[in-house]
């Protein structure tokens, strides 16, 4: 298949248990929760997306014919060091467009794999690392993985009505906007209220790096 990519480029993990970690992000374009176009966002099913993923024109983007060739991108990207080869596939909605061709590639040279998703998509097998962020409104099929990020408030996907789960850590993400810092503190009274839910930050923003 061809894949296309918004944008490959090397960062800090920003979020959740992987946090700090250097990594690959490789960010699928495309999403089956909202086009991406603002025109759209007020019909979409989710309305609170702070990421560009339309088209493949931002750096490292493009159309990659073969999994082999993406892989090439993913590894130029990462440079020179052998050690915690480590690459996100974002989105977007990754699942879309990640399949077993392009996890095998990519595994072939020496990366870990780690997802994305917001759950309306079984991950495939063979991903290393899965992190999951259901959105209000949207059928959740992926039920289990590392981590569960809840962005938080969504009234109709409120975090003690979620049903059956199974998630190594749970996080609890203040929803960004206008809204943030009361946002932030709904969250902290309700982790310390529920300590088996933890403050997710997006520490990216704050220091100031993608």
């Amino acid at each position: 298949m061809t894949y296309a990519v918004k944008e490959i480029f090397k960062t800090l993990q920003g979020e959740g248990a992987q946090s700090g970690r250097a990594a690959v992000f490789c960010r699928f374009s495309g999403c089956n929760l909202w086009s991406g176009r603002e025109e759209d966002r007020a019909t979409a099913v989710c309305t609170f997306c702070d990421t560009d993923f339309v088209g493949t024109d931002s750096d490292g983007g493009g159309k990659f014919e073969t999994s082999g060739e993406l892989a090439q991108a993913i590894i130029l990207a990462w440079g020179d060091q052998m050690e915690k080869r480590f690459v996100v596939f974002t989105g977007g909605e990754p699942l879309l467009q990640l399949d077993d061709d392009l996890i095998e590639a990519v595994h072939a040279v020496g990366f870990e794999i780690a997802i994305e998703t917001n759950g309306t998509i079984e991950p495939p097998k063979g991903i290393d690392w899965v992190c999951v962020s259901p959105k209000a409104g949207a059928e959740w099929k992926a039920r289990k993985g590392d981590e569960l990020k809840l962005v938080f408030p969504q009234e109709a996907l409120r975090p003690e009505n979620l049903g059956e789960f199974q998630f190594r850590h749970l996080w609890l993400q203040p929803m960004d906007g206008p809204n943030l810092s009361k946002n932030t503190e709904q969250v902290v009274q309700f982790c310390l209220k529920n300590p088996q839910w933890r403050l997710s930050l997006q520490t990216h923003k704050l220091i100031g790096i993608r």
